[in-house]
C-alpha cells in the first residue's frame, strides 16, 4: 500500500511512518512470543499495542489529509483496530495472570 501513495513529501513522509509502525508492531510481537519472562512479555506486548494504534493513526492521516480515498483504507483500518484490541485485551489478561498464584504456589 505504501508504495503506491502519491509521489509528493507528505505523502511520502507518512508512509515512511506507517511502514516503520507496522513492521514494528511485528517485530516487536514476535519479540514478545519469545519473552524470557512474564514481565518481559507484557513490557513486549505493550509496545506492540501503541505500535498497532500508531499505524492507524497513520491510515487515518491519510484519508484525513486528502492523500488516499477512506475506501482505499478502510479494510487496513479495520484490521489494525482488531489488532490493537486484540493486543490490549492481550496484554490486560497477562498483567492480571501476573497477580494470580500459580498453580503450584498454592
Amino acid at each position: 500500500m505504501v508504495d503506491t501513495l502519491p509521489k509528493k513529501t507528505s505523502a511520502e513522509v507518512v508512509g515512511k511512518q506507517l511502514l516503520r509502525s507496522a513492521t514494528s508492531v511485528a517485530a516487536n510481537y514476535r519479540a514478545a512470543c519469545r519473552a524470557r519472562s512474564q514481565a518481559d512479555f507484557i513490557s513486549k506486548i505493550t509496545i506492540v499495542e501503541e505500535e498497532a494504534d500508531e499505524s492507524m493513526l497513520w491510515l487515518e492521516l491519510l484519508i484525513e489529509s486528502g492523500i488516499m480515498k477512506k475506501e482505499l483504507l478502510e479494510d487496513l483500518l479495520k484490521e489494525a483496530n482488531e489488532l490493537t484490541a486484540i493486543f490490549t485485551a492481550t496484554g490486560k489478561t497477562a498483567k492480571t495472570n501476573r497477580n494470580k498464584p500459580k498453580e503450584k504456589d498454592k
